[in-house]
């Protein structure tokens, strides 16, 4: 029998057993281990799964990522993990490259389900090359549209990541009812773009004027937050691909200049942010690692749905709050998470 088919067996026999597991002593679980280790030893290797990340580890939401899919998957199967480190790459070869290098790595090692995170791993390898191929594929963690990567296909599924847009802008109109003009304030790449384009879209439904600034610098950046004081409010992008950020310097920034209503997606950006409303990364990692478990015990990816992430977190930045006249209602305020500022 191919190896492959054994991979997946052994999966199977194996979740089996962790509910199993439950249901008979340790005793005889043990021995039914055993045997199926001495079954499966001389015909097959462990499911070979692998987790291709846009980003860099050191960057918090391809970190959470990476976190919800090794918490699921670790112990489970023959783990590897590709790093394409894209926001650190500005030329367009250089991230095309980094696409066939992972390519090549897949065809070498042959895994049997592979978990691909963030917009540029669907951009440059699976769209690429692997469009209806014979390896499954999750994706997670793509800005909301996917037909550009040509998703949907006969052996991927995966997780869509969406901001709760038309809930911050009911906060925005609830906290500053006289809005009328707001700046988002972000990074200029591909990712902001595509957020940009979203708000600014739902904004009209509120009869709101939504502005566009995005920098590749901390100086353009500060230059951008400080003309939105001019408006009524701000949402603020992420400050990944700004690539000589300052953590302490935007603190500085926003607790001396910020006195409009700010509100952000992002959980990292709640530092410079007075109120979030913020995906979860790990929420997409755990889902497109059961999905890969799923697929390992022989469902077809097909028959996964393609989602979006059903959870945000609410917080609240008192700090910040304290420079800007505003009230927030009470059940928000007992209820949101609160950003510990040092």
């Amino acid at each position: 029998m191919d190896k492959h088919i054994y991979r997946i067996f052994a999966v199977a026999i194996n979740e089996s057993f962790r509910t199993a597991k439950m249901q008979i002593d340790n005793k005889n679980y043990g021995i039914i281990v055993f045997l199926a280790i001495v079954f499966f030893s001389t015909n097959a290797d462990a499911a070979r799964c692998l987790f291709v990340s846009s980003y860099h580890q050191g960057y918090e939401w391809a970190d959470g990522i990476e976190e919800g899919v090794k918490k699921i998957l670790l112990t489970r199967c023959d783990f590897k993990q590709i790093n394409m480190d894209t926001k650190h790459l500005k030329e367009e070869y250089q991230k095309i490259q980094k696409g066939k290098e992972a390519k090549a790595f897949i065809e070498q090692w042959k895994p049997d389900v592979v978990i691909v995170a963030d917009d540029n791993a669907s951009k440059y390898l699976v769209s690429p090359y692997f469009i209806n191929s014979d390896i499954p594929f999750v994706f997670c963690g793509i800005n909301w549209t996917i037909a550009e990567y040509g998703y949907p296909a006969s052996n991927i599924t995966g997780m869509i990541e969406v901001s709760p847009i038309q809930e911050m802008f009911e906060k925005i109109q609830m906290i500053v009812p006289q809005a009328s003009l707001g700046y988002y304030i972000g990074v200029d790449t591909l990712t902001e773009q595509k957020s940009f384009d979203r708000f600014h879209k739902i904004a009209k439904r509120f009869n709101l004027t939504l502005r566009k600034r995005l920098a590749l610098k901390q100086s353009e950046w500060i230059q951008n937050y400080k003309e939105a004081q001019t408006g009524d409010f701000l949402i603020l992008g992420t400050k990944s691909g700004i690539n000589d950020w300052d953590d302490e310097v935007a603190y500085q920034v926003v607790s001396k200049y910020g006195r409009k209503f700010s509100i952000t997606d992002y959980e990292w950006m709640t530092r410079f942010s007075i109120f979030g409303m913020t995906k979860i990364a790990q929420e997409q990692g755990e889902w497109a690692a059961k999905a890969a478990l799923k697929i390992l015990q022989g469902a077809s990816p097909s028959s996964i749905p393609i989602i979006p992430n059903q959870r945000w977190d609410i917080i609240l930045n008192d700090k910040l709050l304290k420079n800007i006249n505003i009230n927030i209602p009470d059940y928000i305020l007992f209820n949101s998470k609160k950003v510990n500022v040092r």
